[in-house]
């Protein structure tokens, strides 16, 4: 059997994944972020106070994945841990102001890579990329 990989979706949208987290890793590095960071402060940005089975449910992680991450954050003084009010095996994860600064920034630098990397696609087929996109990734997450 053979293989093409330019005509594999699977090939072309790791491809294509990799190719904006280059671009964004670029732009939010002078923010004192990583890419690995990045999609854990999307979520506190969002909501503050999680727990990490939360964060895990949200971000389809790898356990260790995000604990290692989370330990980074919390040495670099970006998120802090406190014991959860009603669940004593449980630790919420809180932003610190140092982890809520980046914020606006951030989101300009996704953005920035976004409109970059899409710039080749019509109005019309960025929408339709897009469309496309949720709806795999709506029918990988019912199965």
């Amino acid at each position: 059997m053979k293989f093409e990989k330019q005509n594999s979706a699977g090939y072309l949208v790791n491809y294509t994944a990799r190719l904006f987290a280059a671009g964004l890793q670029e732009r939010i590095i002078p923010l004192g972020i990583t890419i690995g960071q990045f999609p854990i402060l999307l979520e506190l940005w969002v909501k503050d106070g999680v727990t990490q089975r939360e964060l895990l449910e949200k971000l389809a992680l790898e356990q260790a994945t995000l604990a290692n991450t989370l330990n980074r954050m919390e040495r670099d003084g970006l998120i802090v841990r406190k014991k959860h009010p009603s669940d004593a095996r449980s630790q919420q994860i809180w932003l610190t102001a140092a982890g809520q600064a980046p914020r606006d920034s951030a989101y300009q630098a996704a953005n920035a890579q976004n409109e970059q990397s899409l710039a080749p696609l019509s109005k019309e087929e960025r929408e339709q990329f897009k469309g496309l996109m949720r709806k795999i990734i709506s029918a990988a997450n019912k199965g």
